[in-house]
């Protein structure tokens, strides 16, 4: 277990609604990004998670006892570290956004306003970097979603460090420097463990950093990830919109979203779901995730 003695305590802004029980509910059931044991309570959340660009691993207690009011956290690990992890919690929780706005979108369109009222507060939670979507993404090629997410969690237990978040222990996926120095990535084959290399080299070289990604065009931000190994159309989708936390991104390849579109809307060519999504700026990865919430919770 990684013994880390300093705690921080910060006061959190928040622009707009946000409902941290609601988000927590919501990363409980999105297998790819779930930590167990991570909400311990309502109005709680526990993250462990090696920050750029030290890599250390880091604890972060996250507090709202009341939906919609101030929110704290606690941060354990070096003081060094403790505003990179900050400004990586607020993108984990989309907290480093804005969300003032967000009702005008529900007043431009009716089936969004309905959403919003269904899940009010409820933002997107993020993988805790995009070296860990990345990594994600080349585990899960080619097996189901929750195989590949008991394959990430395996991982960080057996090659993470273990750090204590306010009483409770929860693994750290493995650092950059931990994958690369692997003769080969255990629990999977050997063309994933060399792509996961190759992430953990992109990483390491801050080719995977989140502000970056998130500071260029979209469509350029897509075309860098497609030239890390193993990742494709669908991958770059998801390292940039759930890994660096992008709130303004359509998901072109997510098949699922479009069918629950379509049941909604009247249109059926993705340049029409395109069309849609537009009218959701600048926040159509938040609006997108309120229709995948409704799809899952219909069955």
């Amino acid at each position: 277990m990684t013994t880390i003695d300093q705690v921080t305590w910060l006061d959190v802004p928040v622009q707009g609604l946000f409902d941290l029980t609601a988000s927590a509910r919501f990363l409980e059931d999105f297998a790819p990004a779930a930590r167990a044991g991570a909400a311990a309570r309502p109005g709680e959340l526990r993250l462990a998670f090696p920050v750029a660009p030290s890599w250390r691993p880091v604890g972060v207690l996250v507090r709202q006892p009341i939906p919609n009011g101030p929110v704290r956290m606690a941060v354990r690990g070096e003081p060094s570290d403790v505003d990179n992890a900050v400004v990586a919690a607020r993108r984990i929780l989309s907290l480093d956004v804005d969300g003032t706005d967000f009702a005008a979108v529900g007043a431009r369109d009716p089936v969004v306003g309905e959403l919003q009222a269904r899940y009010p507060g409820l933002r997107p939670v993020a993988f805790h970097s995009p070296y860990e979507a990345a990594c994600f993404a080349v585990i899960g090629h080619r097996i189901r979603m929750r195989q590949a997410a008991t394959i990430k969690r395996n991982l960080a237990v057996e090659l993470g460090s273990v750090v204590d978040v306010h009483g409770v222990e929860l693994p750290a996926f493995p650092s950059p420097a931990v994958l690369r120095a692997l003769p080969r990535v255990p629990m999977v084959s050997e063309v994933k463990s060399d792509r996961l290399k190759g992430i953990a080299e992109a990483a390491a070289a801050g080719l995977l950093d989140a502000g970056e990604l998130r500071s260029v065009p979209v469509e350029e931000a897509l075309a860098r990830l497609k030239a890390l190994p193993g990742i494709g159309d669908f991958s770059a989708e998801l390292v940039l919109l759930r890994g660096a936390a992008h709130p303004d991104g359509f998901p072109g390849a997510e098949a699922r979203l479009h069918e629950e579109m379509r049941r909604v809307y009247p249109v059926s060519t993705k340049a029409e779901l395109r069309e849609v999504a537009d009218e959701w700026r600048p926040f159509r990865t938040w609006v997108s995730l309120l229709h995948r919430v409704r799809r899952e919770e219909r069955g």
